[in-house]
């Protein structure tokens, strides 16, 4: 039985942020509160599976949120060629997640089917639940599924030996989270499921959100898949940097041996 090395990989950063933009219900919404941007690398002997894509150049531009490092310049520690990418996980649609999907041109991509249903159905003539998508990224989606490069999920699936994807919803309608077995235990990227420690740990819920019912039981269901508390890595948190040890460079942290310090909110 083999383990899966886990890498988070930092490409952005937006700081000018307050608590009011990450948590429903919270007594010091003016205060400072930043968030990182991440993808994360899944890796085993030759078998790489890439978690989400980030966002380009172009993306942060029109959104007036640059990025630090485009992602496949993030991946250059690793020796791996964009090219090369045979598996992306899409934990959901929204642009910081799967705005890259073009850098990655040979990719398989897997996401829930209730995801794609969401980006292109009635839901996005409404503003404020198209807001977090962009039409070229689901374009980009789509064109991949015409070509017989997406494979759809319903709920949970195993991908590969000691890798599961399960269904969290909430914060978009077909939002995923992806388990992975490592030397630590049974870890878990929670990508947007909890933004942050605070978010699942507290039950404070991020105000972007389609179903709040989903997203609080999706708390729950982070914590019953995870082997510990401290192996759920939330979607956009800076503490991760610190509770984890440095990678192979100094915009990447290695998961899988576990946290390296308690998590202190």
């Amino acid at each position: 039985m083999n383990d899966w090395e886990v890498y988070a990989i930092k490409y952005a950063d937006r700081n000018a942020r307050t608590r009011a933009d990450s948590f429903i219900l919270d007594d010091d919404h003016a205060a400072p509160h930043a968030m990182d941007y991440y993808l994360w690398l899944l890796q085993r002997g030759t078998q790489v599976i890439l978690v989400d894509t980030g966002y380009d150049t172009d993306e942060g531009l029109g959104r007036g949120r640059p990025i630090a490092m485009d992602p496949r310049e993030a991946l250059r520690p690793f020796g791996i060629a964009p090219e090369a990418i045979q598996q992306v996980i899409v934990t959901h649609l929204h642009y910081d997640h799967a705005g890259g999907l073009h850098l990655f041109p040979n990719a398989t991509l897997h996401m829930q089917a209730a995801e794609m249903a969401f980006a292109t159905g009635p839901c996005m003539c409404h503003d404020t639940l198209r807001a977090p998508f962009s039409a070229g990224h689901i374009c980009e989606a789509v064109k991949r599924l015409y070509s017989g490069k997406v494979v759809f999920h319903d709920g949970d699936a195993e991908l590969a030996d000691g890798v599961t994807v399960h269904c969290i919803g909430g914060h978009s309608r077909g939002l995923q989270c992806v388990r992975v077995r490592t030397a630590s235990g049974w870890m878990v990227l929670a990508s947007d499921a909890s933004h942050y420690y605070e978010n699942f740990m507290t039950r404070k819920p991020f105000p972007i959100v389609v179903d709040l019912q989903d997203m609080l039981e999706g708390f729950d269901k982070l914590q019953s898949l995870a082997s510990a508390p401290g192996l759920i890595i939330p979607g956009h948190d800076p503490l991760v940097r610190s509770v984890f040890p440095p990678g192979p460079a100094d915009h990447i942290n290695r998961l899988d041996t576990g946290p390296i310090r308690e998590i202190k909110l």
